[in-house]
């Protein structure tokens, strides 16, 4: 079953934060059990807060990620960018559809 992580974080720092990520996906490309997709969003109402929806094919993938060394260094550096910690909701994927 796939599974879906919810990153909700507010920062001034957005640029940085992108390029943290971009470095990090160059460190683990093509690595398996990784995120399958990533969607950003930007809340109109509070600008500076982001929601960032990562998938993986499971919750067990998405577990060796999070307990990756690389996957803690990044968390670690993304939250010294926010105005506040993050917060996390994980989901189970119970259906999915295309629209269009």
């Amino acid at each position: 079953m796939k599974f879906v992580q919810i990153i909700d974080f507010e920062t001034e720092r957005m640029e940085e934060m992108r390029e943290l990520v971009q470095q990090a996906e160059q460190r683990t490309a093509g690595r398996s059990g990784g995120p399958t997709h990533r969607l950003v969003l930007q809340d109109r109402n509070t600008p500076n807060r982001y929601l960032v929806v990562i998938e993986f094919e499971s919750y067990e993938d998405a577990m060796r990620n999070s307990n990756d060394p690389e996957t803690t260094k990044m968390a670690e550096q993304m939250a010294a960018l926010c105005t506040r910690p993050p917060s996390f909701t994980d989901c189970d994927v119970r259906e999915m559809t295309e629209l269009k």
